[in-house]
């Protein structure tokens, strides 16, 4: 692996917003495409970072892509909860795909889960087509946990979501 994961700084956080909403509009993630109110979360590092950590993929100063990682169920977290950290966002520009970035990214988020304090386990939400993500998780020891599958419109079954966990 010949790049760099670290932490995202301001000056990248418009260019890793696009190449968040890009991977997922094109990877057709977005079930109201160009119109999904996702989108603008998405896009939104700002605010992500100001909650949360924001971890980038970074090679030759090309930006790879990037992924929020959510200690302690804080305020970004969607099914973390206590003594639980949550990896969120995961995306990774279709140039940089295929040379383990998102593999890295989501190998920090449990090494910095595991300098958490009280922290015992990392938790993911992911969409059924996503299964190149999911043979990552299955890769690095991540388990399915479906009683917590859940979905943030339950009005529309099609956006059901998938857990996964990862015991420390």
């Amino acid at each position: 692996m010949d790049f760099l994961i670290r932490p995202a700084r301001p000056d990248e956080y418009t260019e890793l917003g696009e190449i968040t909403a890009r991977a997922y509009l094109q990877d057709g993630l977005l079930d109201f495409g160009e119109g999904d109110a996702y989108l603008a979360e998405l896009r939104d590092v700002a605010k992500r970072a100001g909650a949360a950590e924001v971890l980038v993929a970074v090679r030759d100063g090309v930006l790879l892509g990037g992924v929020t990682f959510v200690p302690s169920g804080g305020p970004m977290a969607d099914i973390a909860g206590e003594g639980e950290a949550e990896i969120r966002m995961l995306a990774v520009g279709h140039a940089g795909r295929g040379q383990g970035a998102g593999e890295a990214l989501v190998r920090a988020c449990v090494e910095r889960a595991r300098a958490v304090e009280g922290c015992v386990r990392v938790v993911l939400s992911t969409q059924p087509t996503m299964r190149t993500a999911h043979r990552i998780y299955a890769r690095l020891g991540f388990v399915r946990t479906p009683e917590r599958d859940w979905n943030p419109l339950p009005g529309l079954p099609e956006i059901a979501l998938l857990t996964y966990e990862f015991t420390l």
